[in-house]
């Protein structure tokens, strides 16, 4: 670069730090948001944004983007209209909102005619966010009911480093229609957020920390330098910067490896690892208990674990023929299992036999809580599984029991081993009807049990009724009636009335999230929505109306699932699914695993264990020969936090064919009966751990080294370096292994050029020299502060800039490069 155009770019750059001088700490202008579902209006209160239509996709007749931006419910004109019918056309709307913004809400209006039923011609769409239209993000996947009432849904405004990122555009892209005979049409859009000042502030200081990577990457650190000392704008972690200046600046190479070592210990690296797809390690458990004894195969029972003293608790399901009554506990330190009572129906206050109930463990005093349920009586057989109301083990006559009961089973104190009828009508207090297939959790701080859901038990199995979400004081033994409210909208029925879906609890967030399961009255649908509670607002927000669009598993019923509040994950498993209305539900072949990381709103799918070319897979299979559970419903899963382990009991593995071959199909006159399970499974994810990351950062380090060492030693120790330091960090069973060899390419094309020495410390008898004196003498350059050539600081760059993949993103420079920007610049300068 000529002298003259340095002096003049390193002019510009201090006019810019002369303009940034307002733009003072902190250098997170947002708070960290402790949950996305907390308010949905995010830290400073949302307004009603305006915004112009910035353009469109081609559009029929009339019906212009421009009519968007009008609420008139009862004009059938007042819409935008693609111009195609074909799902496989591209249509799209594009909003630029009138100031930059912190967009946190969309509201979608619909078309009302009292003479016809209503319908709203979009369907499925998607939301983008950018400050641009060239690069922008997805943040909504949804869809909207064909009804006439407006929906709102919550936009994700949070980046993964719990800060608010603001956009100038906001893009809608419609993906299907409720009918093939209607052009995809959208009626009004009304979006809220926030644009005070401090989102122009964030914006500031985001174009500042670009302008301040795009300084070290071109070497200007006078003005860099310069900018941090007036601003105190934090580019990075401390510890990113001491790995740029040992690597880049300095080739420390030792050094460098040390800061990884302590980025590791500080947890800087444990978001990557989160993030990174697991693989499931299954084992199966044959524990029994001192006659050899563990619970019978059966579906619909229920389970609870204590954590603190690793034991989980096992009462009732189905057999088959009868419901069953025996209560059993599961040591998991000793691997036994315990019979509590043969027939806790014969104990005093004890529960009849029963299916389908729910059972939760207060970590607080002790006490186990049961309620609903199918219960046992004379006439109790099974019938069809084509009443997929219930689902099989649901779906057989139900004798009415006309009063809904609820106990206590107490673990701790003087009443230990004791059973508590606490109420023998529990809607006569407020509370809910008989039910079953509901959903139960406890929270221990509170002393509250929230109970979600199910369907109500009154004897009539030709009508699904539907029972709704409850609270129960234990202190007061008080029921209270929970009407939460969705956003700023009216809640949907299916919030409330749903069964055999899914519902765990976060105490740190205080939040209840309600997924999955079955919702109406005759035309019943699998549903795959989430929405996440918060207990003490009382406020309902989608998470997602359709998380199979999203990334995640198909539609499901009976899903089963628990929840790791330190991790922000829920581990979702298998159930039964349904392709279309109208089809008998069905087992998947395999039985699959789901991660929802309800952080940032994403699903993963857990991957099975990967035993490949272990000679000892056999062991790994846990002495079965299969290595996971099959698939199945009607199961029970429970969770250790502690130990970050998954329990698996029993379930329905669906129906056999008269030869005793498991009916893949579900279908067919020679299906004569249902398999039932009494199989128990651990479960704990794999994931790579820190020193994983150490050694791949060691290994992009080392080869860098390895290369400069090229054209600065004899190609006797360059090799030796190789084979010792840079092979001791290699996977060999991994792309790095191609990356290895190639570095004996590069060794032998470095020395076939002119070598380039800066030091004259490398003596020509220096073949003896040990890999540990080659590292040291490589970086006794960092005290003599020479400058470093060109190709060797892009080099090293590209190694530093490689290892940022490891960090959060709030904790090192921006991903995007200043240069990117130009061209946006430059078009928006000749408008």
């Amino acid at each position: 670069m000529a002298l003259s155009q340095r002096s003049s770019e390193l002019n510009n750059f201090r006019l810019f730090s002369t303009a940034w001088t307002s733009c003072s700490q902190p250098s997170r202008p947002f708070p960290v948001n402790p949950s996305p579902f907390l308010s949905r209006s995010g830290p400073y209160g949302a307004t009603r944004l305006t915004y112009s239509i910035a353009g469109c996709s081609e559009h029929s007749h009339r019906y212009v983007a421009e009519n968007i931006l009008h609420n008139s419910p009862l004009d059938q004109s007042s819409r935008w209209s693609g111009v195609n019918e074909s799902p496989n056309v591209k249509q799209w709307l594009l909003l630029r909102l009138d100031s930059l913004s912190v967009v946190d809400s969309i509201t979608f209006g619909k078309y009302y005619k009292r003479t016809r039923i209503p319908r709203i011609e979009l369907r499925e769409f998607k939301v983008y966010v950018g400050m641009t239209p060239d690069h922008m993000t997805e943040i909504l996947a949804a869809s909207l009911r064909d009804d006439s009432t407006a929906e709102t849904f919550p936009l994700r405004h949070f980046n993964s480093a719990g800060v608010c990122f603001p956009c100038r555009y906001v893009k809608i892209v419609p993906l299907t229609a409720h009918s093939h005979s209607f052009h995809i049409s959208v009626w009004f859009v009304a979006l809220t957020g926030t644009d005070d000042e401090l989102e122009t502030q964030y914006k500031e200081k985001a174009a500042l920390r670009q302008i301040l990577k795009h300084l070290r990457q071109r070497r200007f650190l006078a003005p860099y330098k310069s900018i941090l000392a007036t601003t105190g704008v934090q580019v990075e972690h401390p510890l990113v910067t001491q790995l740029y200046e040992s690597i880049v600046s300095n080739g420390a190479w030792s050094e460098a490896e040390d800061v990884l070592r302590t980025a590791a210990s500080t947890g800087l690296f444990d978001a990557y690892l989160q993030s990174y797809q697991p693989h499931a390690i299954w084992r199966r458990l044959y524990g029994v208990d001192a006659d050899g004894d563990a619970p019978s195969r059966r579906g619909g029972h229920t389970m609870c674990i204590d954590e603190d003293n690793g034991l989980i608790y096992l009462l009732g399901g189905w057999d088959g023929n009868k419901s069953l009554d025996d209560f059993w506990v599961y040591d998991i330190a000793a691997d036994r299992w315990r019979l509590i009572s043969h027939s806790v129906s014969q104990e005093k206050g004890g529960p009849g036999p029963r299916s389908c109930h729910k059972m939760v463990f207060d970590t607080k005093t002790g006490a186990i809580y049961v309620l609903g349920g199918l219960l046992e009586g004379d006439n109790a057989t099974e019938e069809p599984a084509e009443d997929e109301g219930t689902a099989g083990e649901e779906a057989r006559r139900e004798h009415y029991y006309a009063f809904a009961d609820f106990y206590r089973y107490h673990t701790r104190g003087a009443d230990a081993g004791s059973w508590e009828l606490i109420s023998n009508d529990t809607a006569a207090s407020g509370g809910p009807p008989l039910i079953l297939d509901h959903q139960m959790v406890m929270d221990s701080e509170t002393q509250t049990l929230y109970v979600h859901g199910g369907r109500v038990n009154d004897g009539d199995s030709n009508i699904t009724k539907y029972s709704e979400f409850y609270s129960y004081y234990v202190p007061s033994r008080q029921w209270k009636l929970l009407r939460p409210t969705v956003d700023s909208g009216t809640p949907h029925a299916s919030l409330t009335q749903r069964l055999g879906h899914s519902m765990v609890f976060d105490p740190n967030d205080r939040t209840l999230f309600i997924f999955s399961g079955m919702y109406g009255e005759e035309d019943q649908k699998y549903l795959a929505d989430m929405y996440a509670y918060n207990i003490d607002t009382n406020v309902a927000t989608e998470v997602f109306s359709n998380y199979a669009a999203a990334g995640g598993p198909e539609r499901a019923f009976t899903k089963r699932s628990v929840i790791d509040p330190s991790l922000q994950e829920i581990y979702v498993f298998c159930g039964l699914t349904r392709q279309r209305k109208g089809q008998l539900p069905r087992l998947e072949t395999t039985a699959s695993s789901w991660i929802c990381r309800y952080r940032d709103s994403t699903w993963m799918r857990i991957l099975p264990e990967d035993v490949d070319g272990d000679a000892d897979a056999e062991l790994l299979s846990g002495l079965s020969e299969e290595r996971q559970p099959r698939a199945r419903y009607a199961h029970q899963v429970v969770y250790n936090s502690k130990t970050k382990t998954v329990y698996l009991h029993g379930g329905n593995a669906g129906r056999l064919l008269e030869n005793g071959e498991l009916d893949d199909k579900q279908t067919g006159e020679d299906a004569v009966e249902e398999q039932r399970l009494d199989d128990f499974w651990s479960m704990k994810l794999k994931r790579p751990g820190p020193d994983e990351v150490i050694r791949r950062a060691k290994f992009q380090i080392r080869c860098q080294q390895f290369r400069e060492l090229c054209t600065q030693v004899p190609a006797v120790q360059a090799l030796k370096f190789l084979q010792t330091q840079v092979s001791e960090v290699v996977d060999h069973g991994s792309s790095e292994a191609q990356t290895f060899r190639d570095l004996l390419s590069y060794l032998m094309s470095a020395q076939a050029r002119p070598k380039k020495r800066t030091r004259d410390e490398v003596s020509e008898d220096s073949n003896t020299t040990s890999a540990k004196e080659q590292e040291d003498e490589g970086e006794k350059s960092a005290d003599m502060k020479v400058e470093v050539p060109q190709e060797i600081f892009q080099q090293r760059t590209e190694v530093f800039e490689g290892l940022l993949k490891f960090f959060p993103p709030g904790e090192k420079e921006p991903e995007s490069n200043l240069v990117d920007m130009v061209d946006w610049y430059e078009e928006s300068m000749d408008d």
